[in-house]
């Protein structure tokens, strides 16, 4: 009995002892028929297992290299690493059983991206080198071969690239500020002629609207003056009508006085005349229509009376004519 105790204390010890709790950024290798494999449960075996973490390592890479023409620079590079999960048996193949493996094929690829700067480097003139440039070409000739070390290329960017000759640094600073200079203006330059651009555009655009608008006046005068016109010519027609009428009333008004010339002493006109003659000089009171005394009245009196006197002689003749038809 007290043998299992025993037995059975010694063997929490053991694991208790031999047995880990896995951290989450920790990878938990093992090697099973010499292949690295990885535990995925939370405890592990402490002395059969390698925890390897899995944080991302970045390390700075300073290349002495030269352009074309042996002209001298001095490039950084600053690059980020981490374990690959697919690659792990050749990050320890690089980097041995050790917790340091990521460390030590950084160094790795540390040595491969000093040979990749002066191989490209070594064949672009200094005037066409830029950070961007090598960037590009250093993400895309790497990424294999961050794998085949076992790593996972996170980030890499080229931070510099200075000549060491400090007249040559100088010329490209003078270089590359004239050519920002003549970039700026050549930027003012086609900002003033959108600007002009828009401004004829836009006096194209007010000049249109004006010739449109005065097109619209004239029309609308036009159409004032033709209707204007129409208007007049109503008003013409409708006065030639008026006096028409006007005309045929004094015709008939005439037949009928010549008909019956009594009907002229009712003439409102004819008082009319016979009391503005009265007013004359010489004038008399009463009318006479006596043909002896036509001598002494005045030359209005006298065109009265001869119209009276014509009058009455043609109303006797048509009566005495009359007279005649009915014997």
């Amino acid at each position: 009995m007290w043998f299992l105790v025993a037995a059975l204390i010694i063997l929490v010890a053991y694991i208790a002892y031999e047995y880990r709790l896995r951290k989450p950024d920790h990878f938990i290798l093992y090697e099973s028929a010499g292949e690295v494999k990885r535990r995925k449960m939370r405890f592990y075996p402490h002395h059969f297992s390698l925890a390897l973490p899995g944080t991302i390592h970045s390390l700075t890479v300073k290349v002495e290299a030269e352009a074309r023409g042996k002209l001298g620079l001095q490039v950084m590079v600053i690059l980020s690493v981490a374990p690959a999960v697919d690659h792990l048996s050749q990050l320890i193949r690089v980097g041995g059983w050790s917790k340091d493996a990521v460390v030590k094929a950084a160094k790795e690829l540390e040595v491969i991206v000093y040979s990749a700067v002066k191989g490209y480097t070594e064949q672009i003139v200094i005037e066409e080198l830029s950070s961007a440039k090598l960037s590009r070409h250093l993400n895309e000739q790497l990424v294999e071969t961050s794998h085949a070390l076992g790593l996972d290329l996170v980030s890499l960017s080229v931070q510099s690239i200075d000549p060491v000759d400090e007249e040559i640094a100088e010329a490209l600073h003078q270089q590359e500020s004239s050519r920002i200079q003549e970039q700026t203006e050549n930027e003012k330059q086609k900002a003033r002629i959108a600007a002009t651009r828009v401004r004829i555009e836009a006096d194209e655009k007010i000049a249109l609207a004006e010739h449109n608008l005065e097109l619209k006046k004239y029309e609308l005068k036009k159409e004032r003056e033709e209707k204007e016109a129409i208007i007049a010519t109503l008003r013409v027609q409708d006065e030639l009508k008026r006096r028409d009428m006007q005309l045929g009333s004094d015709k008939k008004e005439l037949e009928l006085l010549k008909q019956n010339p009594e009907l002229l002493l009712l003439n409102p006109q004819f008082t009319l005349l016979a009391e503005a003659s009265q007013t004359l000089r010489n004038a008399r009171t009463v009318i006479s229509l006596s043909p002896q005394e036509t001598s002494q009245g005045s030359q209005i009196l006298g065109v009265l009376q001869s119209f009276l006197t014509n009058l009455l002689s043609g109303s006797s003749r048509q009566t005495e004519k009359k007279t005649s038809g009915e014997k």
